[in-house]
Parts: structure tokens; sequence; C-alpha cells
């Protein structure tokens, strides 16, 4: 029964983090901002990665997200996919 809960519970939270996906919040990132301006508005990334001062974060999977480039923890690039 607990697993089966703690299933449930996991899906629910990531399945409300997908909700934050959409055209109207990518709209609201602007280049510039820094990494703790972007996340209240799209949530935690589902992946980064980071090369020589340069951190790159994808929100989302492959039909639905949202990628930004960070230089010096501001945003430089943003691109969305699949959005609606």
């Amino acid at each position: 029964m607990f697993k089966r809960l703690t299933f449930v519970l996991a899906c629910f939270i990531a399945l409300s983090g997908c909700s934050k996906l959409t055209v109207e919040n990518y709209n609201k990132i602007k280049v510039g901002m820094d990494y703790n301006e972007v996340t209240p508005i799209i949530g935690s990334p589902t992946e980064c990665s980071e090369v020589i001062g340069t951190k790159q974060c994808t929100w989302g999977d492959e039909s639905k997200n949202i990628k930004i480039t960070f230089v010096a923890d501001r945003a430089t690039l943003t691109l969305h996919n699949g959005l609606k």
C-alpha cells in the first residue's frame, strides 16, 4: 500500500511540474534573468549540464520543453518546443 501511494504522489508531483510549461510562462522569461528568478516561473529543471561557466538547463521532455542557457548565472538564450 505504501509503495503504491508513494508512486501516485510521485506521478502527481511530476505532472504538476509540467503544467508550468506553457507559452505564457515561457514569455515571462527574459534574457538577463538569473536562475533563481526563472525557477519560480517554470519550476525546477529536469536536467542541467555545466561546462566552463555555462549552464544549460532543460525543463520537460523531448516533445514539450523549455531550454535555457545561463552564462554567469544569467539567461542568455531561451528556446521552447511543443508548448501551447
